[in-house]
């Protein structure tokens, strides 16, 4: 038996230390919080098991919103990144999306330490096999040494190591991502205290040696010529960068893979976990979209002091030997030689429904939840979460409402609501098309969206902040030069020819000019003769608020009525079971989600707009009850 002995007290414990779990702990620190973070391998700090980049289509918008308040990751990611380029860029601005090849071990060492260097912030290697719950409140947690460390609050953040189980064909094996050891003791802990666990599986591709590849034979993908940085604190970053490589599958490819789906782990049933619909394994794409002829994958440096290369949109649990011999069918990998074979992996997460808006379980006060734990997927959304968790678990131990961020406010708004509201039945990704009103969260104006609620929380620094109000005012200042300046027609007309642009009658605003479809901001500098110097990223600001003028105020009419929706609250202690006119269904589910409010009632699986109707009737009925009362 394993002699047990009390190693100190914390006010904020957080378990595991990957991107949840660096975000939650510097957060809970930096707001003056003792805090101590838990990982089973400090080696394993920050680590990417999967895609080596940061950012992408709706994730680099969950890093700017993240940088906006304060968080690590942009700043850490402009210091590692080998490689930049803007994603979506021949669609509108509101799915434009940065993304960044990372060097995931320069990552991996400058959030370490970042960590370390932190005040008011521990690390510490060591398994939590344990949380203390003593009358539903969390106490601490203990560790495979018999250490007990006693804490005001936990957050989870245990990736997929928490039962991690990896697969590779008939070989599965008890495991944590890239071979690291799991956390096998903690599932049985927590399901003693009513938390309910479920499976939940991702994979990654193959590692595989840069010398044994034909680059000729592949598309190159050069970095962006204009470096955005993914941190507001950065005005420009120079760098040189390297290439990734396209190729495609062929015909022979794909006879391989279904030749051998029967030696699939997958395919052969032996997983039991659901896995992720919009990242599916390559056997998955071959079985799915048996039309195609082929399929894109992108070969992808891991850093500059590695010849490992990620084969990204290759995932597979098929065995090596079938890994090797399907990958050779490929342009520009006829010699390849595998580093590390793809896997699958198995691991306990819980339903999130379980947990407040605030991330905070509703049936254990003071324990907190973040990153694939809680169902998702991807580093950024477990970055988001892990900084919304920290910045709760503090509030809670001041006393103080929890911070919530809404649908209309940030794509972390989307994500946790999403999340806690609705539930997900496989790791859920971050997309823009999950947010409705994408035109107005665009990743371009995070800052002018959360800078402000990031230093009222504490987070944000007055160096920050100072670079946010300049920055702001250089914007509205921009906006007012160019709602006052007109240009007659003897100064433009021969400029608006030479563009394809109907000529003008009449004096016209600079503001209105840049309204018309072939032109645009930077377009018009010609003729704009008291233009000032400005940074770019406010020039572009400017361009998509003048260009996008009517859609955005639609979207903030759109807004508007949202937020009548979710200003009507509701109380906690509601028994839905007792208003009459709800559906069954709809009593089960509100009284399981226990919404905050009529609009994230309105978001509940299996609850109807007609029960919503029933609700706001019941609402005006007991406030008409209350005033009559009163009287």
């Amino acid at each position: 038996m394993i002699e047990k002995f009390e190693a100190g007290k914390y006010d904020v414990i957080v378990v595991g230390a990957g991107h949840a779990g660096c975000e939650a702990a510097l957060a809970s620190a930096r707001l003056g919080q003792k805090t101590l973070i838990l990982s089973i391998n400090l080696d394993s700090i920050a680590m990417m098991p999967c895609n080596p980049s940061i950012g992408g289509t709706g994730k680099g918008h969950l890093v700017r919103e993240i940088d906006a308040l304060g968080g690590e990751m942009g700043l850490t990611i402009d210091k590692a990144f080998i490689q930049s380029r803007m994603l979506n860029t021949a669609k509108g601005p509101a799915v434009h999306s940065l993304r960044t090849q990372a060097d995931k071990n320069l990552y991996h060492r400058e959030m370490k330490k970042t960590l370390e260097n932190e005040e008011n912030l521990d690390v510490k290697q060591g398994e939590v096999v344990e949380i203390i719950i003593e009358e539903n409140e969390v106490k601490g947690v203990v560790l495979r040494s018999g250490s007990i460390y006693y804490s005001k609050t936990v957050i989870l953040a245990t990736g997929t190591y928490l039962g991690g189980r990896i697969f590779i064909g008939s070989s599965n094996y008890e495991s944590g991502p890239n071979g690291l050891a799991p956390s096998l003791k903690l599932t049985e802990s927590l399901v003693k205290v009513g938390i309910k666990l479920r499976r939940f599986k991702t994979g990654t591709p193959a590692r595989v040696d840069r010398k044994t590849l034909d680059f000729s034979k592949m598309i190159e993908q050069p970095g962006d010529e204009e470096i955005i940085p993914l941190s507001f604190m950065n005005d420009e970053l120079k760098k040189d960068q390297v290439s990734c490589w396209l190729s495609y599958t062929n015909n022979k490819t794909h006879e391989i893979i279904n030749k051998n789906l029967h030696r699939s782990a997958m395919y052969s049933g032996q997983i039991e976990g659901t896995g992720p619909r919009y990242c599916p394994s390559i056997e998955d794409k071959v079985v799915r979209f048996a039309d195609k002829d082929r399929h894109q994958l992108f070969i992808e440096p891991e850093g500059l002091d590695t010849n490992e290369m990620y084969v990204q949109g290759m995932s597979t649990s098929l065995p090596e030997d079938v890994q090797i011999e399907f990958l050779s069918t490929i342009p520009g990998l006829e010699n390849v030689k595998i580093m590390r074979p793809a896997y699958a992996i198995e691991y306990d997460c819980i339903d999130p429904t379980e947990l407040k808006l605030s991330l905070e379980f509703k049936n254990i006060n003071n324990l907190f939840s973040a990153g694939q734990f809680n169902g998702s997927s991807g580093y950024e959304e477990a970055a988001a979460q892990g900084l919304m968790a920290g910045i709760n678990a503090v509030l809670k131990i001041k006393g103080k409402s929890p911070f919530v961020l809404d649908r209309s406010e940030a794509y972390i708004g989307v994500l946790i609501d999403d999340l806690v509201t609705k539930g997900t039945n496989e790791p859920y990704r971050m997309m823009t098309s999950r947010a409705e009103y994408r035109l107005i969260l665009r990743q371009d104006n995070a800052d002018f969206r959360l800078t402000e609620k990031g230093y009222k929380i504490g987070l944000v620094k007055e160096d920050r902040y100072k670079k946010y109000i300049n920055r702001k005012l250089q914007f509205e200042k921009e906006m007012e030069r160019l709602k006052s300046i007109y240009v007659k027609p003897d100064e433009v007309n021969d400029f608006l020819e030479k563009r394809n642009s109907s000529k003008i009658n009449s004096s016209i605003l600079l503001y209105d000019l840049i309204k018309r479809p072939e032109l645009n901001y930077d377009i018009i500098k010609d003729i704009d003769t008291s233009r000032l110097d400005i940074r770019k990223d406010i020039a572009r600001q400017c361009n998509i608020q003048i260009k996008y003028e009517g859609y955005i105020s639609k979207q903030l009419r759109q807004i508007d009525q949202f937020k009548k929706l979710e200003s009507k609250r509701l109380n906690s202690n509601l028994d839905y079971s007792k208003i009459e006119g709800l559906r069954l269904e709809a009593r089960q589910k509100l009284n399981e989600i226990k919404p905050l409010s009529v609009g994230q009632a309105s978001r509940i699986s299996g609850v109807s707009p007609a029960d919503i109707s029933v609700l706001l009737v019941y609402l005006e009925q007991s406030r008409r009850r209350k005033a009559n009362e009163n009287e």
